[in-house]
């Protein structure tokens, strides 16, 4: 597996960029994912979930936003973590020779990827990992209002147990969009994708699940 970093300029800040490369070779599709509000690029979350990206065929590309650059744990507001995602695609692009972008992320990093793709940022599909539609303990505050000005295909994979994301609300969101939102539900898994040993499931069954429905979306035509 070829693993290539660099650093990309965002603003007057500069951060950490790497891409892995998928098993597939060559010109594959790429996705540039974006870390959650608690992560890293490097996080081990994120190894996991990228892992299973390039065994889907997937090059990825994974960065830091600045605050986590500064060593920060405060997350940069929304319009810099915008910013950010297009900043790294647009080095990723310079240095990458992919057939297709999509654009994508756990959490917070994946509702920034939304915005930018709800605002018509140039990518072919989007990856949602976590969508966290609503903060902890507070449904009434639902962040769906740009869903349905997002024109390429979506994938949002959520844990049934997720306290970000209540099913029943985003199922009625959901029913409101376009036929290009596919939503994909974890059975038992919470924000973080782990399941309770009572489940009779494993976190590594979670994550297989994961990286079968990308694989099946991934290959679906667009």
């Amino acid at each position: 597996m070829e693993t290539r970093s660099w650093a990309v300029e965002v603003g007057s800040h500069e951060v950490s960029a790497r891409v892995d490369a998928a098993d597939a070779g060559d010109a594959a599709p790429a996705l540039v994912f974006a870390h959650g509000a608690g992560g890293h690029m490097l996080d081990r979350g994120m190894e996991a979930l990228a892992s299973r990206f390039r065994a889907c065929g997937l090059t990825v590309v994974r960065f830091n936003f600045p605050y986590r650059e500064r060593g920060s744990g405060r997350p940069d507001p929304m319009p810099v973590l915008q910013q950010c995602v297009a900043a790294v695609v647009a080095s990723a692009r310079d240095r990458i020779a992919a057939k297709r972008w999509i654009l994508g992320g756990r959490s917070m990093g994946g509702r920034a990827a939304s915005m930018l793709a709800a605002d018509h940022f140039a990518c072919d599909a989007l990856l949602l990992l976590a969508y966290p539609l609503h903060p902890a303990g507070e449904p009434a505050k639902l962040r769906d209002a740009h869903l349905a000005r997002i024109a390429v295909p979506v994938l949002c994979l959520n844990g049934t147990r997720d306290p970000l994301c209540r099913r029943d609300l985003m199922d009625a969101v959901v029913t409101r969009l376009p036929g290009n939102f596919r939503m994909h539900w974890l059975e038992g898994a919470d924000h973080s994708f782990h399941v309770l040993k009572s489940s009779g499931r494993t976190d590594a069954d979670v994550l297989s699940e994961i990286g079968d429905a990308t694989r099946q979306w991934v290959a679906r035509p667009t």
